[in-house]
């Protein structure tokens, strides 16, 4: 799935990733990236952007995106 969002983009970064991180990711989600839903939790999502993968929750209440983790992907 494709996933964008535009409105108010607003992201918590809980565990202080550096900034050009969170630059990456808020890029990614305002022109659509490649994300898969996690099956045993819901709102959770796993957002690609080729080398790297972000763990995010995405709260409906609030409309925020919470980076919980990153990590690259292996080649």
């Amino acid at each position: 799935m494709v996933l964008q969002l535009k409105e108010r983009l607003t992201i918590e970064n809980l565990r202080n990733y550096p900034s050009e991180t969170v630059d990456n990711l808020r890029g990614l989600l305002e022109n659509g990236a490649l994300a898969h839903a996690d099956p045993r939790h819901e709102n959770f999502y796993e957002v690609e952007n080729g080398r790297r993968v972000f763990y995010v929750y995405l709260s409906p209440a609030s409309g925020k995106v919470i980076l919980l983790a990153t990590w690259r992907r292996d080649a």
